[in-house]
């Protein structure tokens, strides 16, 4: 699964996470810094990227838009970039059944 790591999340998950979920990305590095949802949404589109953001934005629009893009919505309120981390490696197995279902949205962390 190719993950496209929202604006406020660390551009170094990209690497963190590059031996679980290469070709990853992240909107700053991309340029999109202050792009609007719909040209996140789009650029994940067209380039077969799961959204990863602790946004509600994402979540919202998956509910009324059709995927793709998918959209993983961070429950984690304010955490180190290492609890991300963590909390996308151990959600490995549950990331690729999500990549295989028909759901649009995927919570991870609180609920």
């Amino acid at each position: 699964m190719k993950l496209l790591f929202d604006e406020q999340l660390s551009g170094r998950l990209v690497e963190l996470l590059a031996d679980v979920y290469p070709e990853s990305e992240q909107i700053l590095a991309l340029g999109f810094g202050g792009a609007g949802d719909g040209v996140v949404w789009e650029y994940a589109r067209l380039h077969g990227l799961t959204i990863v953001s602790k946004d509600a934005d994402f979540y919202e629009r998956s509910m009324r838009v059709d995927a793709p893009p998918k959209v993983i919505w961070l429950r984690l309120g304010n955490c180190t970039t290492a609890a991300v981390e963590m909390l996308l490696r151990n959600s490995e197995q549950a990331l690729i059944r999500f990549g295989d279902s028909a759901e649009s949205c995927l919570m991870l962390g609180r609920r």
